[in-house]
């Protein structure tokens, strides 16, 4: 069985919302299966302010060991990935130095409440560090249908959704197109390391 971590970090839930359909497309690939986490919060100090009261358990340095590939998610924050996850990225070079990920296959997702708050820039940022890990970043080809035709999120960088009021849920093209991530990142992970 190929487990896909599915790392994220969420305050409102919208980038919790995108792991729940990346996870659901990974596990439509037959011998694959989503393991879903998140990451401590952290106080204004910059200390761990322990973990959320609800939702995933927080992710451990033994899941990025054990994962056949990793969804890494983030709410924008003016155009960077939230200080929580960047906290856990910034704790992993042990792992970057005895090679954990190096040849698994990695995406990335993002949630923003505007139209232009950096979706783009936050997704790249998340793909800096898994590059220097040795990770291969899959994105979504322009063969996604729904790439062409979306008015919220979506991009060929990795899925993400616009939370606009009155709508906070994801639409039908974002659910769309953060299933067809996570197929695409399990599909590649079977092919990478067959089983």
């Amino acid at each position: 069985m190929h487990q896909l971590l599915v790392l994220y970090y969420s305050r409102h839930g919208s980038t919790r919302q995108l792991a729940r359909h990346i996870a659901r497309g990974i596990e439509q690939i037959d011998g694959c299966e989503a393991v879903l986490r998140t990451v401590a919060d952290i106080d204004s100090q910059g200390y761990t302010a322990g973990s959320p009261a609800d939702g995933d358990p927080c992710v451990t340095l033994d899941d990025l060991k054990t994962c056949a590939g990793l969804a890494m998610g983030s709410p924008v924050r003016f155009g960077n990935m939230a200080a929580p996850l960047k906290h856990f990225i910034d704790s992993t070079s042990a792992q970057w130095l005895s090679g954990t990920l190096i040849g698994k296959p990695a995406c990335v997702f993002t949630a923003s409440s505007s139209m232009h708050g950096g979706q783009e820039t936050t997704l790249q940022s998340m793909m800096l560090p898994l590059l220097h890990h040795g990770m291969l970043i899959v994105g979504l080809p322009y063969s996604e249908p729904r790439l062409h035709t979306t008015r919220s999120g979506g991009t060929p960088y990795g899925a993400s959704h616009l939370n606009h009021a009155p709508h906070h849920g994801l639409d039908q093209d974002e659910t769309a197109l953060a299933q067809a991530l996570g197929k695409r990142l399990a599909e590649t992970a079977k092919k990478l390391h067959p089983a």
